[in-house]
């Protein structure tokens, strides 16, 4: 890649939204200064073999993210949230200090990554870290630094974490009311956003996005993953019990369009394709993990 390209810092790169966007902005030969806390974590590693600078600092000290974002173009902005298994705390100072580190060194535009508008609106539930990405939004127009937000739905990724996955202690899919449609995106496609947004400034900055692939009932999820994997899971699919009307408003009134997100990226992902590309190896380590325990 050439030495001329800009620079886009990737916060949070060895985790699922960032390392997607890093491999996005690699296709369109960007480069990618890496933002990590443990340059020797094998993650990093990985990174620095597709090409990435490493760059190390601490999302909870500022001076570190000026140092990380000088001379950068973009921050892509991704914060761990305040939910099991880890709670990481913080995410909400995080989340400003990383904007404010930005803002401070000149940063021309950043792409932060929040929840779909039922969480990231005045209007949303109240549900902890989405308000949190709520005031994060907040910040960032506050201090006007040009910024585009992506507003990712579920995550496809989900159904194969060993916490809301399949058999993870807060299965969604057993969860969710049979007959409810969830929309759904690949974290693949987050990080094609992301560089598009970096890309196409005047078309994204300014913007929120809402990102989805897909829409299914869990039992249409439920029916997709037997077919991928082999493994019946038609009984999952969906809880038969009345739904629980506090917690149901968490996944109403999504409203991405996935018809005009794949007009202007053509290879975004549905539940099958996103199966077959990546998905399947997921889910195969998720249920042989859980046969060994």
């Amino acid at each position: 890649m050439s030495s001329t390209e800009p620079v886009i810092a990737v916060v949070g790169a060895t985790g699922q939204q960032g390392g997607a966007t890093a491999a996005a902005l690699f296709a369109r030969g960007w480069r990618v200064r890496a933002v990590v806390r443990d340059p020797r974590g094998a993650a990093a590693r990985q990174l620095a073999r597709s090409g990435a600078a490493l760059v190390t600092a601490d999302l909870d000290h500022r001076a570190s993210l000026e140092t990380a974002f000088r001379g950068a173009h973009g921050v892509f902005s991704v914060q761990p949230a305040l939910i099991p298994p880890d709670f990481a705390p913080n995410e909400l100072q995080r989340g400003i200090t990383v904007a404010d580190a930005a803002q401070a060194v000149g940063v021309r535009h950043l792409v932060y990554s929040s929840v779909a508008s039922r969480g990231a609106t005045e209007t949303g539930p109240d549900v902890p870290h989405w308000t949190l990405k709520r005031e994060i939004e907040q910040h960032l127009r506050a201090i006007g630094i040009p910024t585009t937000v992506l507003r990712p739905v579920m995550f496809m990724e989900n159904h194969a974490d060993p916490t809301y996955g399949v058999h993870g202690e807060h299965s969604l899919l057993r969860a969710l009311p049979a007959d409810r449609r969830i929309q759904l995106v690949a974290a693949e496609d987050i990080g094609v956003f992301a560089a598009l947004a970096f890309a196409e400034p005047d078309q994204y900055v300014g913007q929120a996005v809402e990102l989805a692939g897909d829409e299914l009932t869990p039992g249409r999820i439920a029916a997709a993953i037997t077919r991928a994997s082999g493994r019946d899971l038609t009984s999952l699919g969906g809880s038969a019990e009345p739904a629980d009307d506090a917690a149901l408003p968490r996944y109403q009134g999504w409203h991405a369009d996935p018809r005009e997100l794949r007009r202007r990226h053509p290879g975004l992902l549905d539940f099958d394709a996103w199966l077959t590309r990546r998905g399947k190896a997921l889910l195969d380590k998720h249920f042989s993990d859980h046969e060994r325990r």
